[in-house]
């Protein structure tokens, strides 16, 4: 069975705002690492809206060698969008023909994912990404996240979107790694329990 990985980044004080931290070299090379290992990213609608940025990158590289790795790996991976709003994911329009809108529930796609074989892009060893906040929160309310990996900045952001905000019940996790970054943000790899 493939793995479904939650991974996101936080402030202290458990506030996910991309605008509130500062991705650094080492960062951007963290994330590219793990979308390598993957073979789909789920996204909601916002999230994957503001990755748009990406493709620019892709057309018009930085010349920073982390940013441009990021941007090209970003552009390969399957993105499979939810959102009751988006219409398309018209690839003249994103600049991604590697996404498309989800056709089933999350819950539905999550479990044919996680039950199907890796993707034939061969892009990784067949783990699923979920890179959004609310996608995250009702995949760990279903019992579907295998994993969670937390990057937590040295920032308080003093509000924002919490990312635990409307958990049903009580998830017990269990620590199986860190990495520490020179920024100061740590990454903490979670396993839920109960499973």
């Amino acid at each position: 069975m493939r793995k479904l990985i939650a991974g996101i980044n936080m402030t202290v004080d458990g506030f996910c705002d991309h605008t509130a931290i500062i991705p650094d070299d080492a960062l951007h090379q963290h994330y590219a690492d793990l979308l390598r290992n993957a073979d789909a990213i789920l996204y909601g609608r916002v999230t994957y809206q503001l990755m748009e940025y990406w493709p620019t990158v892709v057309k018009n590289p930085t010349g920073n060698r982390a940013t441009d790795d990021f941007a090209r790996i970003m552009d390969r991976i399957p993105k499979i969008v939810f959102s009751r709003t988006l219409k398309n994911t018209d690839p003249a329009m994103t600049g991604w023909p590697t996404a498309r809108l989800a056709t089933k529930t999350l819950e539905e796609e999550a479990r044919a994912l996680k039950h199907s074989g890796p993707a034939s892009n061969g892009s990784g060893n067949g783990d699923i990404l979920v890179g959004s906040r609310s996608l995250i929160i009702s995949l760990l309310n279903l019992n579907l996240i295998d994993e969670l990996q937390l990057t937590i900045h040295p920032v308080v952001a003093g509000s924002g979107l919490p990312l635990f905000d409307n958990i049903h019940d009580r998830t017990a996790l269990k620590l199986r790694n860190t990495k520490t970054f020179d920024s100061g943000a740590i990454t903490v790899y979670y396993e839920p329990q109960g499973r």
